[in-house]
Parts: C-alpha cells; structure tokens; sequence
C-alpha cells in the first residue's frame, strides 16, 4: 500500500495522511460485498429496516462528519449542509422505493396473444461509485443510496483529494452491522480507481470529461454500465424583460458560491444589449460587497478552492483571456492568504470564442458576460459548447420559457440558477460530454440499478420444427 498526503485548503499544509487501498484490497473488499448482497436483495423490508437504522447513524455521527469535510473542504456552511440533509435523503428512498419496485410490469404480448409475460427487476449485485472533490459526501452518496434500496451492494472510492470524511462515514455504516456487508469504503487515488471498475458489475463516476473518459474505456473493456456525470459550461441567458436584480443574485450565488467548484455553476453569462451596461453594474456591486472566509471561518460567504492546482488552472484562463483582449471589472487572479488559495468574483467583458475561459470548464469564480442583440443570437452563443449540463434564462415567465425550451442541456433553471443542487425529484440527463447514462434524478435515480428480465409463458402448444420447411412457402 501506499501513502496518501492530503493538503488542508485553508493552510495549504499536509496535515493528513491515509494509506491507499491496493488492487488486492479492493478485490477482498468487493468479493465480501458480493457474498452478502443476494441476501439483501431479497428482502426488502430488512433493506428498508436496515436502511432507516443508518440515517439515525449518520445523524449521530453528524459532528464527526462535518468536522472531516470542513477540514476536507475549507468550508463549514455546505459541509453541515451536505451532512445534515444526507439522513432526509435515506428517508426518502426507503419511503419511495417498495411502491416503485412493487409491480414491474405484467400482460400479454400484442404480438403473440398465445403468450403472456411478467417483469422481474433484477439488481446489478456489486455498484461501484468513484466521487469527486467538491461535495465530497453529496455526491458519494447520491448514487449509493439508491443503488442500496435496489438490492445492489455498493464499494465507493471518495475522492483522494478529500478522504478525510472516509474515516467517519465508515464509523456510521460500521454502527449498523448489516449494511456494513454490503457497503464499503475504499480510499485511494487512481490506482484504487481502476481496480474498482475492474470488480463491480456497473460503475457511477462523478467528475472530469478527460477521467470519464478513462472511466468509460475500462467499463467498455469490462461490459459493464457506466453512468457518468461530468463538467458543465453552464450558460446563463439574461433577456431584455428580466428583473436584472433577481437574476445578479442568482447568477453570482451560482457563479461564486462555493469559489465556482460546482458542475452546475454558471461560466458563461448572455446578457440582452439593452440590459448589458445596468445588469453589469448590478452584478459589480454584488461580487464586491462579498468577503473570503478568512482568517475567520465563521463569517464570509467564498471559501478557498479546494485542489490548490484547481486554482492555477483557473489563473491560467484569466491570463489567457486578459491577454487577448478581455475588459477585468471586478475581482482579479487567485490570490494565496494564509497558505490557502482565493478568488473574488472575477467579472470580465469583451470576450472572444477562442479563450479559453470560454471554452474550457473553469471551476472558478470567474463571470464572462457577453452581449447578444435577439433571442437566437443567445441561443446560438449559449449551444455552442462542448458541454450540456444545465442552464438558466431569465426573463418573463412565458419568453424564458420559450428560449429554455431551445437550450441544448439537460436541465434548465427558468429564473433561478444552479436548481439541480437542490432539486432531486426531476429526472434529466447529461447533454454532450456532460455525462453519459440514465438520470440520476428522479425515479430513474433508483431504477437504472436494475435489469428488467422478462418471464415468457407459453399458453398454446410450442411450434414444431416443421414450421420452418421450405416447403411450406410457394415456388
């Protein structure tokens, strides 16, 4: 095994250390899991008992985990946010899922009436989920909650960047013995990662297009699903008829909230001509009223970034873009205090198609804003993109609603920014190299963790082989 050295982002120092799983480790790992899990697929009402029993775990090991992920992540509002709502998420499924598996499907084939056929949902016996750096514990649990209500066993592999939060979260799956069977946790990096994809019959992978990439190879190479949620290049279309005040609020929250390290944050802002130089001056006022959360993590609303690379990468497209052309209002470069890395809102005009920051996902709090003359001038601006997440329009409800309606992404925000992070129950799916696979929304959230098997009854005598004499067909 080897070490991991993890840097806190708020100091910049190496004040954790976790020795790394190793493909044997991983193989063990999954080969118990695999030996539990036909078991727990059968009964449902021990899954739902068993599953409820871990949300008043996780509630009880509640400061533990906010402590890791604040230590993890440099911040403590979201950190409490994403611990404190994981419970809630629990009780959801387990109250939803026996009525959605109940009855998968019944009747008779309109192709052959003679037959008539039943449904049977089968799980994948072992779920592999490999989450990422930027809401740690959300997002390595929004996809083995579900998987768990189906019957499936699940191995996660957090982010090696922040693992801390492993350690408490194996406490809680460990207070309650009959899920720890089927749900485990793998700390490492790479390595870790791939052996995982290796050992699991179908893979959930939140993170960047280049590792989802590597992602979708080795589960091609290996037969199995992978359903993959990757970056974004959120457009944010601001029309002539839009309260500018609600939609600065919206679109800085989405922008700058959480230093910009979220896949649905907006990166790139249209705004109507004629609105351009007041929603500016707007957006300005709001981005240079705001405070970093430092030295006191009590008080401001931008945290640091998280991966100290993340934040050269985001340097990088300043400087490009700046070199090229581009008009700075606000903000300005990352900036090291205190060992930790920040960044203001960084507010920018006069932007071109070949700068990077407009290409590129950008994981920082950087805000292009750029003008258009007519509604298909920004919906030709916001379609031209890799990317496909999600986006926003703002306007009069029934005009925003005709140009969200043109927007090539998968979820659109119709005056409000960056609504799938809260919303949870509305199924949509990745456009482009966005992602790749069933909703993780929504019903479909729980149902793409199973195979439907079809059960065909013959209710006539079977045809003879004599069916098929070419005699039977005239010359």
């Amino acid at each position: 095994m080897s070490t991991l050295e993890v840097v806190n982002p708020r100091t910049g120092i190496v004040d954790y250390r976790v020795e790394a799983a190793d493909p044997q480790t991983v193989a063990s790992a999954a080969q118990r899991l695999r030996a539990a899990q036909e078991s727990w697929a059968k009964d449902v009402e021990h899954r739902v008992t068993t599953l409820n029993r871990w949300a008043e775990a996780l509630e009880e090991h509640s400061a533990a985990l906010i402590e890791a992920l604040i230590q993890d992540t440099g911040r403590r509002l979201l950190s409490h946010i994403e611990v404190t709502g994981m419970a809630n998420r629990v009780r959801y499924w387990t109250e939803r899922f026996p009525a959605l598996i109940a009855a998968p499907g019944e009747g008779r084939s309109e192709s052959a009436a003679n037959v008539s056929y039943r449904h049977q949902l089968v799980p994948y016996p072992l779920v592999g989920v490999i989450s990422p750096w930027n809401f740690p514990m959300t997002l390595s649990l929004v996809d083995t909650i579900p998987a768990l209500c189906a019957g499936c066993a699940v191995l996660l592999k957090p982010s090696e960047i922040t693992p801390r939060f492993a350690a408490a979260l194996k406490e809680s799956i460990h207070a309650v013995p009959e899920l720890e069977g089927v749900f485990n946790v793998v700390v490492g990096a790479a390595e870790t990662g791939s052996a995982l994809i290796d050992q699991v019959d179908m893979i959930c992978f939140t993170g960047s297009v280049p590792t989802g990439r590597k992602v979708a190879v080795r589960a091609a190479e290996n037969f199995i699903p992978a359903c993959l949620e990757l970056g974004g290049k959120d457009p944010a279309i601001v029309l002539a008829d839009a309260d500018l005040d609600g939609a600065a609020d919206a679109i800085l929250r989405s922008a700058a909230g959480s230093c910009g390290q979220a896949c649905m944050s907006v990166e790139r802002i249209y705004v109507h001509q004629s609105r351009f130089d007041a929603f500016l001056q707007a957006l300005v006022e709001r981005a240079e009223a705001t405070e970093f959360n430092t030295p006191d993590i009590h008080r401001g609303c931008l945290p640091p970034f998280i991966d100290q690379r993340q934040a050269g990468k985001v340097g990088a497209q300043l400087e490009d873009a700046l070199a090229k052309g581009a008009i700075l209002h606000s903000g300005g470069k990352p900036e090291e205090i205190n060992g930790g890395y920040w960044m203001a809102p960084t507010i920018l005009s006069e932007l071109r198609d070949d700068m990077l920051l407009m290409q590129e996902e950008t994981f920082g709090p950087v805000l292009p804003l750029t003008p258009f003359a007519s509604d298909e001038e920004a919906l030709a601006l916001a379609n031209d993109s890799n990317y496909g997440l999600s986006g926003s329009v703002f306007g009069a409800p029934d005009h925003a609603l005709a140009v969200a309606e043109k927007l090539e992404v998968g979820a659109v925000g119709i005056n409000d920014a960056s609504m799938t992070a809260l919303i949870h129950d509305v199924e949509k799916q990745s456009f482009r190299l966005s992602g790749l696979g069933p909703s993780r929304m929504g019903d479909t959230g729980l149902m793409r963790f199973f195979r439907r098997k079809a059960l065909m009854m013959q209710h006539d005598a079977p045809a003879p082989l004599a069916v098929l004499d070419e005699a039977g067909l005239p010359r």
